[in-house]
């Protein structure tokens, strides 16, 4: 999206475009020298003329997140599809990937708990070593796991203890009870196929109304548990410009 990357770049790339299409030469813009080796995390991110190219390897990560106040859209599922309506998006920025994606959570008005129960129910193709790894990383940070049936198994196979919940249709309590009960912290739930995808809506709904922080894709949950393990060695707030 040409905004973000303009601001993240501090390049003004739709006029640069512009004015490329309007017959002016690739010259007139030249690339920046790039930026200086071992650039400390409080060093401020350097004023540049607007004019000119960024060089495209940074020190530092940008990370847009979009603002989806789903609890003005009623009867609007919280799992983006076509019609995602968003009203706004900010920006996390900072040296480390992990903690820019905390900053754009927070700065979207996420808050990714510190402890408690994490609610995981994954389809399939999301049982992957890497996101193994991630519930690791929460067990270690002292969460407690909470999984379906296939989920709980898959995760008891790979060594990380859990405690296995009903899912709606399978009786109470169940999940979403659990929810309402404000047993659960945080939400990690992919689906596959038609029929999921509505098993899970109320999972959803619940999770938006009690606030509860919930991820749709296994990228999401492994990028929230860096940032929640990134939070433990501490964060600030950087200068953007010097």
């Amino acid at each position: 999206t040409v905004p973000f990357v303009a601001k993240a770049t501090d390049s003004a790339i739709a006029s640069i475009a512009a004015r490329l299409m309007a017959g002016e030469p690739m010259s007139a813009f030249p690339l920046r020298a790039p930026y200086p080796a071992g650039v400390g995390p409080d060093s401020p991110m350097p004023l540049a003329d607007p004019n000119t190219l960024a060089d495209p390897i940074t020190p530092w990560f940008s990370v847009k997140e979009a603002v989806l106040p789903f609890a003005r859209f009623p009867g609007v599922d919280t799992l983006l599809g076509p019609e995602m309506r968003s009203t706004g998006e900010v920006m996390g920025w900072d040296r480390t990937f992990a903690l820019a994606f905390l900053k754009a959570q927070m700065g979207a008005g996420t808050h990714l708990p510190e402890d408690g129960r994490v609610f995981v129910s994954v389809r399939d193709a999301d049982k992957t070593v890497a996101l193994a790894g991630a519930m690791r990383d929460l067990a270690g940070l002292g969460f407690e796991i909470v999984a379906t049936g296939g989920t709980a198994k898959w995760l008891d196979a790979e060594g990380i203890a859990t405690t296995l919940v009903a899912k709606v249709y399978e009786g109470r309590p169940n999940i979403v009870d659990r929810l309402k009960n404000d047993d659960i912290a945080l939400v990690f739930n992919t689906t596959e196929g038609a029929q999921a995808v509505e098993d899970s809506r109320d999972i959803r709904r619940v999770a938006l109304m009690d606030k509860i922080p919930y991820f749709t894709t296994a990228a999401g949950a492994i990028a929230a548990t860096a940032a929640m393990l990134a939070r433990r060695e501490g964060y600030g707030v950087r200068t953007l410009q010097g």
